[in-house]
């Protein structure tokens, strides 16, 4: 028998392959399918089925590229999704990959078409959980939202409770859990920064699992508040019709900076994978900054989906990186590289853009002169438990869609837990024709350190 995970770095999200002898299932894959092709080689098996555990909402599935290559059969939940592909499986359902047993596990809560697959060893455990692929509906310290169906919110979430506490608990103590997303996930709030459990653990220490009451644990469900980014809509759709298969990954152009800046001038997006340090050193004017382990989570906040885009990398060999990070969500039509670099750009003569670093002691020297407006970029939650005197509360995900509600008048400095939304918040900015930008480097982390007077709410 053989496990392996498949993390994708920057989404939080993570697939399986597991096997035995020389067949082997794949859990909730993503588009770039070599990955997994490559560990079934590795073991001498051969890709035959395909489990998902639901329609996701936050990256596009690569179900249909596995079976357009390895010939591996689609497996998804009943009710609730018409998918244009791929076969129903239902509670009960079984499969055997030589010695190991799944089992299909109704789940709904998270989604009416959520499921689980429970494992077996059957030349050791018998009947006893192995573990137990968990999808959306259990995390590592957390438990799937509830909020998609919002007119049917205490149903969906009594759904949820449920499935916990009458499906996967019940499965034992002792069963590993492998869910669907780990920590800095969108489709969890409170995973811990660790991708091992067990179901024993969860039930004793996972917040949510103490409301063993049920109607409770429906009003813990429908109070909580989570962001609902504009890529789901897309990638509902595309996970229901089947995401495009890729024969191969897009392959960027290497421009100089003349083509670049001919491009730009065209619909090309350029998209600055660079620290925010080095952006705000230098940056193509008009360019937006997310590093690239962000991408996957806020690109698809900002960055038109109808618009070819270019790079802007650290290092000719991220592109490839880069390149996945886009299509896991969508952005296909990667077209262009800056060949060497931003210096290129310098040296070429063309204009570029900074954003002026502050620190925080100084930042807060300006709070007592009223001499900048703060635009703190973290969640609510993070702004409650601790904010800068005066400072507006504005989301990262959301400073694009509410810009008119951003003073434009005299200096913005933006802030966040250590800068880095902030850096990406700073040229969201500055792409729009806001002058005067800062970035508060370090930001809340740094206050910390240095102790600086802090407001939480209430106060």
């Amino acid at each position: 028998m053989f496990l392996e995970k498949v993390k994708a770095a920057g989404l939080a999200h993570v697939s399986y392959v597991i096997g035995d002898g020389n067949e082997a299932a794949v859990i909730d894959p993503r588009r770039d399918v070599d990955v997994y092709l490559d560990i079934a080689r590795k073991q001498g098996a051969r890709i035959t089925r395909v489990f998902e555990t639901h329609r996701n909402e936050d990256y596009a599935i690569g179900s249909l590229n596995l079976q357009r290559i390895a010939g591996a059969d689609i497996f998804h939940g009943a009710g609730g999704v018409d998918f244009a592909y791929g076969e129903e499986v239902k509670e009960g359902a079984t499969c055997e990959l030589g010695d190991v047993k799944l089992e299909v596990l109704s789940t709904p809560g998270h989604t009416d078409e959520s499921i689980s697959v429970a494992f077996y060893d059957k030349s050791f455990s018998g009947d006893t959980a192995l573990g137990v692929f968990t999808g959306d509906a259990m995390f590592v310290g957390d438990v799937g939202r509830t909020d998609f169906f919002p007119d049917r919110a205490e149903e969906v979430a009594g759904l949820l409770y449920d499935s916990l506490f009458g499906k996967l608990i019940p499965l034992g103590d002792q069963t590993l859990i492998y869910p669907a997303h780990g920590a800095g996930s969108v489709c969890g709030s409170n995973m811990a920064d660790r991708d091992f459990s067990t179901i024993g653990y969860e039930r004793q220490h996972s917040m949510p699992l103490q409301h063993t009451d049920r109607r409770d644990f429906i009003k813990l469900k429908v109070s909580e508040q989570h962001f609902y980014s504009p890529w789901f809509k897309r990638m509902e759709e595309w996970n229901k019709m089947g995401a495009p298969p890729m024969d191969r990954l897009p392959e960027p152009r290497a421009l100089n900076a003349t083509e670049l800046s001919k491009a730009r001038d065209g619909n090309i997006t350029i998209l600055d994978t660079r620290s925010v340090e080095a952006f705000a050193a230098a940056h193509i004017p008009g360019s937006y900054n997310i590093p690239l382990s962000m991408i996957s989570a806020f690109a698809g906040w900002f960055l038109p989906y109808d618009q070819p885009i270019g790079l802007v990398v650290k290092d000719p060999a991220e592109v490839e990186e880069a390149v996945r990070h886009l299509i896991w969500i969508g952005y296909d039509d990667v077209v262009a590289f800056l060949a060497d670099g931003i210096e290129a750009w310098q040296t070429a003569g063309h204009e570029y853009g900074t954003i002026e670093p502050v620190h925080v002691r100084d930042l807060v020297d300006d709070i007592k002169r009223k001499g900048t407006v703060i635009l703190d970029v973290r969640s609510p939650e993070e702004f409650a438990e601790g904010h800068l005197e005066g400072a507006i509360n504005l989301y990262v995900g959301h400073v694009d869609q509410k810009i008119d509600e951003i003073p434009r008048d005299g200096s913005i400095t933006t802030f966040c837990g250590s800068g880095r939304r902030a850096g990406v918040a700073a040229s969201i900015l500055k792409q729009r024709g806001f002058e005067r930008v800062r970035n508060c480097l370090g930001s809340m982390s740094a206050c910390e350190s240095v102790g600086c007077s802090v407001v939480t709410e209430g106060e």
